[in-house]
């Protein structure tokens, strides 16, 4: 765990990579280096690898940040520690109590499960490329790939990522690009491929765009 930690942290993205790769971006797409005078650098986003940052993309689906971040502590507090064994040791109805639905307790339980089982590999998803790691988290029930692809984003450090399944990305791609209408995960794509092998850079950018661009 002390070798995949000190490599995870290695591949964190922080401001200064992420300004280079953000000069970068300029220098392919006039397009970006126009609207990042307007809106600036865009900040990391770096999570914890691990079982912790699971649950929490379990807990968060579908509600606020907000709502996402009471119903979380409500859980960790029914726990020892923060590990598989823990959570499948915790009653259903103290789980519901605390605010989580039945279907999220089948999700983070099935996740738990797989890890003690050895069937979900956590740590192997560093040593595995980005679409083999995708697979293998969409392989979990509850995970699809755009959870799959913000943990390999903000979790594994992965520096290639455009989650084309984001609609805040595409709105922000689509008024970038001057489109009269909002793109398809497709034509997303298509609209960045030029970016790689800066895309997560990319993705943070479009995000902050998304919030601050003049309309």
């Amino acid at each position: 765990m002390d070798r995949l930690r000190a490599v995870l942290e290695n591949l964190a993205m922080n401001r200064a990579t992420l300004k280079r790769a953000m000069t970068n971006l300029a220098a392919k797409d006039i397009d970006v280096a126009r609207a990042l005078k307007i809106v600036g650098h865009p900040e990391p986003r770096n999570r914890p690898a691990g079982f912790a940052t699971f649950l929490s993309t379990v807990v968060g689906q579908q509600i606020s940040a907000e709502a996402a971040a009471t119903i979380r502590g409500r859980v960790e507090a029914l726990l020892p520690e923060i590990s598989p064994e823990a959570l499948l040791g915790v009653r259903n109805r103290a789980l519901r109590s605390a605010g989580m639905s039945l279907r999220k307790i089948e999700y983070a339980k099935g996740l738990a499960q797989a890890i003690v089982d050895g069937e979900f590999d956590i740590e192997g998803l560093a040593d595995l490329d980005d679409e083999a790691a995708i697979e293998t988290i969409t392989a979990l029930r509850g995970f699809g790939r755009w959870s799959a692809e913000i943990y390999l984003m903000f979790s594994l450090g992965r520096r290639d990522i455009f989650p084309s399944g984001d609609l805040a990305l595409r709105v922000a791609v689509g008024r970038l690009k001057g489109l009269d209408e909002r793109p398809t995960p497709g034509e997303a794509e298509d609209l960045v491929a030029h970016w790689s092998p800066y895309r997560t850079a990319g993705s943070l950018f479009l995000w902050r765009y998304y919030r601050g661009a003049p309309t």
